[in-house]
């Protein structure tokens, strides 16, 4: 008699994988894929109240209310008109959104920036991009006004940090620019609410000047 055939099995086949979801449903509907975000899934809406919910300095600053990044946008844009009185309507706008990528990937402090590396930095620049032209403003400002914005960012944070997160004048200067003397600003951490209502009011507000 012949020997019996053993019957051979195939190998069990291993599941593919699903990839990885990249992109982020917003409140508007809109689905942005954030590896390679596109301006027509961005809205101004969407900005807002994200910003409005991100935390400056992590949540560590007084009072009753968390100091948002959207609060910080209107701050710095009024800093920015303050020290560049000639500046357009659109030049301003790309002050109140030089932050406005946070409404996706949040507020990180400078330090863990620095240690994200550059891999970070590319990600931000790509949703800022998409988030100018979106409403029409230069993929990428002139190096100049970029400057001048963080000039009037720098300044925000010496404000922020003397009189809401618990830094000294003295400790400030250490690790901030102090604003020049003529220049006075209050931080008045806003309710999530007030604070979405304050960034659309003068993103409509520029956003009319550069329509008209």
């Amino acid at each position: 008699m012949g020997a019996s055939k053993v019957p051979v099995r195939a190998p069990a086949r291993t599941p593919a994988k699903t990839p990885a979801r990249a992109w982020q449903r917003m409140l508007s509907g809109r689905r942005l894929d954030l590896l390679d975000p596109s301006p027509f899934d961005i809205e101004i809406e969407d900005i807002a109240r994200g910003l409005a919910r991100v935390a400056r300095w992590n949540g560590q600053t007084s009072g009753d209310h968390a100091f948002s990044v959207a609060e910080h946008c209107v701050v710095v844009e009024q800093l920015f008109s303050i020290l560049n009185p000639k500046s357009s309507p659109e030049d301003k706008l790309v002050a109140l959104l030089h932050d406005a990528a946070e409404y996706v990937i949040g507020d990180m402090i400078s330090p863990f920036k620095a240690a994200l590396g550059f891999d970070y930095k590319d990600f931000e620049e790509n949703l800022e991009t998409a988030i100018h032209l979106r409403f029409s403003l230069p993929a990428y400002p002139k190096t100049s006004l970029k400057k001048a914005i963080k000039r009037a960012d720098i300044y925000c944070a010496y404000f922020e940090a003397i009189q809401i997160a618990g830094f000294s004048k003295t400790e400030a200067d250490k690790f901030f620019t102090r604003p020049p003397g003529d220049i006075r600003i209050t931080i008045a951490p806003l309710p999530v609410v007030e604070a979405e209502a304050l960034f659309l009011k003068h993103f409509n507000a520029l956003n009319s000047e550069i329509s008209t």
